[in-house]
């Protein structure tokens, strides 16, 4: 993540932010919080500040159809009234587990063609528009989306016994 830059000698601009968290079920009430907090301290180890949360608490990550606080996120960037130039995220598959995984790289692309950073916390790797970024995206959206899958075989099977 780049760090804020300096307006003067004295007092560094600090870079805002929007944090984007999902909580899929009510049953997973900690994973907000534990996003949140992950998300925070990159924040604070890159010097940037967050203005904005958007927060969709137990829903699905399969359809951005539920998620409102997402949709809301992009509407915000597309007609560019958001007060922040990054959005941090703590994983790949909070920004969604789409079972089109194109759905979630247009989402950040339009975000990135709007002029947002669009940050990672809890990945290894630095969202820096490199092809090793880019590979390593596209498999764990891969990844999310045969998760999803394979968890809604399981309960289908699990309910039908």
């Amino acid at each position: 993540m780049a760090r804020a830059s300096r307006a003067n000698s004295e007092k560094p601009d600090r870079l805002l932010a929007a944090d984007c968290v999902r909580m899929p079920t009510e049953h997973q009430q900690y994973s907000t919080r534990n996003q949140t907090q992950t998300i925070r301290d990159c924040a604070w180890r890159h010097g940037i500040r967050i203005v904005r949360t958007y927060s969709d608490g137990a829903k699905s990550g399969l359809v951005i159809g539920g998620r409102m606080a997402l949709q809301q996120m992009i509407a915000d960037v597309d007609s560019g009234v958001a007060e922040f130039s990054a959005i941090l995220v703590y994983d790949v598959p909070r920004w969604g587990r789409f079972q089109d995984i194109d759905e979630s790289a247009y989402d950040e692309y339009r975000c990135r063609k709007a002029g947002m950073q669009v940050a990672y916390c809890a990945e290894l790797f630095e969202n820096d528009g490199s092809p090793t970024s880019t590979i390593v995206k596209s498999v764990k959206r891969a990844m999310a989306s045969e998760y999803s899958r394979e968890l809604s075989v399981k309960v289908s099977r699990a309910n039908a016994a």
